[in-house]
C-alpha cells in the first residue's frame, strides 16, 4: 500500500547560487559523501531530501543528515536512513528516483507499506 508521495523540482543555477550564497548550507544539508557530487548531483539529492519530507507529510523539519543518498553499484539511488528519518521510515520500502537536464534536477519519492 502507497502510504506516501512526494516530489520536488530544483533550477540547478539557482540552488548554485543558494549555496555561494551561504557556505554553511552545502555542510548543513549533505552528508561528507554528498558533498563529493557535481552541483546538478548535489540538486538533485537536495530535491530527494524535499520530496522524501512530503512523501512523510513530516510535520516538522527533518534533520538533512539522516536521509542520505546514496547510489547502489548498479547506480539506482537509494536513501541510506539514521535517526529519527530511520524510525519513520521502519518498516517500509522507500522508492527513490533522480534526474537532472536542461538546468533543472527532480526528485520523485514513494513510500510504500506492506
Amino acid at each position: 500500500m502507497i502510504d506516501g508521495i512526494g516530489i520536488d523540482v530544483v533550477d540547478i543555477e539557482r540552488f548554485k547560487a543558494s549555496l555561494e550564497r551561504t557556505p554553511g548550507l552545502l555542510n548543513k544539508i549533505f552528508t561528507e559523501n554528498e558533498r563529493t557530487k557535481p552541483m546538478s548531483s548535489l540538486a538533485a539529492r537536495f530535491a530527494a531530501k524535499e520530496a522524501l519530507a512530503k512523501a512523510l507529510s513530516a510535520g516538522t523539519a527533518l534533520a538533512w543528515h539522516d536521509a542520505e543518498v546514496i547510489n547502489h553499484e548498479n547506480g539506482k539511488p537509494a536513501f541510506l536512513f539514521r535517526g529519527d528519518i530511520a524510525d519513520l521510515v521502519d518498516g517500509a520500502e522507500v522508492h527513490l528516483s533522480l534526474s537532472h537536464d536542461a538546468g533543472i534536477a527532480s526528485a520523485m519519492v514513494i513510500v510504500e507499506r506492506k
